[in-house]
């Protein structure tokens, strides 16, 4: 006879559907069946319900403890991954009606629309929160105002036995082209490429184009989104750009809207889908304040200035959308032209690209406010990952691209570092536990500058000297360097764009 405790994880976790609003009561025997379907449960005795403190995500573990102990799917990350999704998508409205729901909120308001559909995403787990929670955030100060730190601990690890089938893949499968194209909507999944049954996404037309909302299933802030092209084309940085990011900034003016860049090195980490991300918070960079206006001669309605940051941004604003990305697309091709040897920006080598921007769009005040990031992605023998890049001495904490959120002050820093933080930890109170080499010179660094090291402050001494770090990692990336001489080279860039008439 059937343990009892399938059918109670079974019920607790329809229960929870009907209490986050996936579903009625109306549904509550459909699901159910459905959930018995894919578990291979041919029964059902309706049990005594147990409450439970265990959410959706708790909930969906045990059934997938089940269903291996059972050996209806094997101990592997992707099976087991399949299977969670299949199970979520029981709870699940079809695209249409999700859409459906989405635009009659948008009705009431654009925020009541995203507050809808950022719910959705998370209760239906296609957000990890569960996953996300065992991230490491916090803020640290800058000459530049308050970091956000985090240590992305959030993507499970693959298991041995998901290496060796990945390994042993002879199938080249291109469908969906790339984890970004709308195909993955509904998509069950397979070895090697993951589940989206419970994925969905919103239809936003933008200036003549279908783009379509969803969030990352891994958000590292407050609604972090993604928009992407109904096209598999790759990433380019245009005045196209500017218009799509100002009018869903229109549409949505509780969400910022920017893309990363469209170059490798200083680029996203997936240039062969145009999309964009965004989200409802406000980074360090968004609260900076102007370190200088100046006018822009071609523009006389649109505000310029540039921003007290380590990167080198402009910042434009007018109430005219028309205006601000007509202004926007005129600095980008400035920019792509512009050369000074004397501070190594060189726009060409041959007839390869090095400049480009990394733009950034929110509503402020009523007006439209674009960022624009200069960015320049060349390298040297002295730097061979790139000169506006973070360098060698950074990098036994960041060496990856500085995309889009880095930029904005979001340090997202390596799984690896949780076990050797807490090493150098230990290390600073009893000068004994081992710590890795390329850690070294650092922890010498961090002893140097704190005479008094001990157990109530050890942790706000690291966590500073790891914003410090992130700190150098931007500045590092600056095209235009903070110094009275970066300044200057900034000045001779705007006086470029001004007199080019």
């Amino acid at each position: 006879m059937m343990s009892n405790h399938i059918f109670q994880i079974i019920e607790q976790l329809v229960k929870k559907g009907i209490e986050h609003e996936l579903i009625t009561l109306q549904d509550e025997v459909y699901v159910r069946n459905q959930i018995l379907g894919l578990l291979q449960v041919e029964g059902f005795l309706s049990p005594k319900l147990e409450t439970t403190i265990q959410d959706i995500p708790d909930l969906l573990e045990a059934l997938v403890d089940y269903a291996v102990q059972e050996k209806i799917i094997e101990d592997v990350l992707d099976d087991k991954e399949i299977l969670t999704a299949n199970i979520m998508n029981c709870f699940l409205a079809k695209p249409a009606d999700v859409n459906r729901e989405f635009y009659e909120q948008f009705v009431v308001s654009p925020e009541a629309a995203t507050d809808y559909f950022y719910k959705l995403s998370k209760n239906s787990n296609y957000i990890q929160t569960k996953r996300i929670a065992k991230n490491i955030q916090y803020k640290t100060e800058s000459p530049y105002g308050k970091l956000d730190i985090t240590i992305n601990l959030s993507k499970p690890e693959k298991d041995p036995e998901q290496i060796k089938r990945e390994r042993a893949m002879k199938q080249q499968i291109s469908y969906p082209q790339c984890l970004l194209c709308r195909e993955n909507e509904g998509y069950v999944g397979r070895t090697g490429y993951p589940a989206r049954s419970n994925h969905r996404i919103i239809e936003v037309p933008l200036e003549g184009e279908t783009w379509f909302l969803q969030y990352s299933p891994y958000v590292y802030y407050n609604e972090h989104s993604i928009l992407l092209s109904g096209e598999h084309r790759p990433m380019e940085i245009t005045s196209s750009t500017f218009e799509r990011l100002t009018a869903f900034v229109e549409k949505f003016p509780h969400y910022f809207m920017g893309s990363n860049a469209d170059l490798p090195i200083v680029g996203g980490s997936i240039l062969s889908h145009d999309h964009y991300q965004g989200g409802r918070y406000t980074f360090a960079m968004t609260k900076a304040a102007d370190a200088f206006s100046f006018p822009l001669v071609k523009y006389p309605n649109v505000i310029a200035s540039v921003v007290e940051w380590p990167m080198s941004v402009i910042r434009i604003r007018s109430e005219n959308k028309k205006e601000v990305v007509e202004a926007a697309a005129y600095l980008l091709e400035q920019w792509q032209n512009y050369s000074d040897p004397t501070i190594e920006i060189v726009a060409f080598t041959g007839d390869t690209p090095h400049n480009t921007i990394t733009p950034i769009a929110r509503m402020r005040d009523h007006a439209f406010e674009l960022d624009l990031v200069l960015r320049n992605n060349r390298t040297t023998e002295q730097y061979p990952f790139g000169i506006f890049h973070p360098h060698e001495d950074v990098h036994h904490i960041k060496k990856e691209n500085i995309g889009l959120i880095e930029v904005m002050g979001l340090a997202v820093l390596p799984p690896r570092l949780k076990d050797e933080l807490n090493a150098i930890e230990a290390h600073l109170l009893d000068q004994q536990t081992p710590v890795a080499d390329y850690h070294q010179a650092w922890v010498k660094q961090i002893k140097q500058q704190n005479d008094s090291i001990n157990t109530s402050n050890v942790k706000g001494i690291l966590h500073q000297a790891l914003g410090d770090k992130f700190t150098r990692v931007l500045e590092d990336a600056g095209v235009f360097k903070s110094s009275e001489d970066g300044k200057q080279a900034f000045k001779r860039f705007i006086e470029t764009v001004n007199h080019k008439q």
